[in-house]
């Protein structure tokens, strides 16, 4: 007579402790990873409202001269990105009769409000600041 061994089949508490630390370990980095990449990727409507506001101006200064305030270029008194994660400002300079410069700037909100590239802004001349923030990694990537 054969006398047949029945096994059983099964994982042990040890091999399924070593799969949850595995599983744990792999969340830890990729959590904060998809938090910074978040935050990047909703920097784009902020950027978007700025260049559309930065456009308007400059076809009202080749029209009027001079730059206007959020009103007089098309905007109501605030402006929300499409999305709403960032407000939008202008502050109009003026020079000796009429207003020359301007500084847009678009203030996150909500989940972007503690985005470490804040505020985002542009101004007359094309310059946008902030480019970038001096540590990359809390960052992930160029503010513009």
């Amino acid at each position: 007579m054969n006398k047949r061994v029945r096994r059983i089949r099964g994982f042990s508490l040890v091999e399924l402790m070593v799969v949850i630390a595995i599983i744990a370990i792999l969340a830890a980095i990729a959590v904060p990873a998809f938090g910074r990449y978040a935050f990047r990727a909703r920097r784009a409507d902020g950027q978007e409202m700025l260049l559309r506001i930065a456009n308007a101006q400059e076809r009202f200064y080749a029209t009027n001269n001079h730059y206007g305030s959020l009103s007089d270029i098309g905007y109501g008194s605030t402006v929300a990105s499409e999305k709403g994660y960032y407000v939008a400002s202008v502050n109009v300079a003026s020079g000796s009769t009429s207003a020359q410069n301007f500084v847009a700037t678009a203030t996150p909100q909500n989940v972007q409000a503690t985005d470490s590239c804040q505020p985002l802004t542009i101004n007359d001349a094309g310059v946008k600041t902030p480019l970038a923030i001096s540590t990359s990694s809390a960052v992930n990537g160029d503010c513009w």
